[in-house]
């Protein structure tokens, strides 16, 4: 199994709306891709409740069977679609990948 974890932070204001409301358009957008991408096997996606300096906004908690069905799920269009809206709002981005 493959867990896939993402951060961002993000932009105080972007796309016409404020930190909390994108964080919780992602949150959505992220969920709903459980239905429509048969690569996900589980997905979490939290806001953060730390006002530290040091703290990322949004966390993304996913797993996978494995490194191919990470890369479908990447390249599928409705999550092409979600990153691209991320991309909009966030000012930075933390991964990480491991096989368990």
């Amino acid at each position: 199994m493959l867990k896939h974890i993402v951060m961002w932070k993000l932009k105080e204001f972007a796309e016409d709306k404020g930190k909390i409301e994108n964080a919780k358009e992602i949150k959505s957008k992220l969920e709903n891709l459980k239905g429509k991408i048969n690569e996900i096997q589980v997905i979490e996606v939290g806001i953060n409740i730390n006002d530290s300096v040091q703290s990322y906004d949004v966390v993304l908690y996913s797993e996978f069977k494995d490194e191919d069905a990470l890369e479908r799920y990447q390249k599928h269009p409705e999550h092409v679609k979600v990153g691209e809206f991320i991309g909009k709002v966030r000012e930075d981005r933390v991964v990480a990948d491991y096989m368990v």
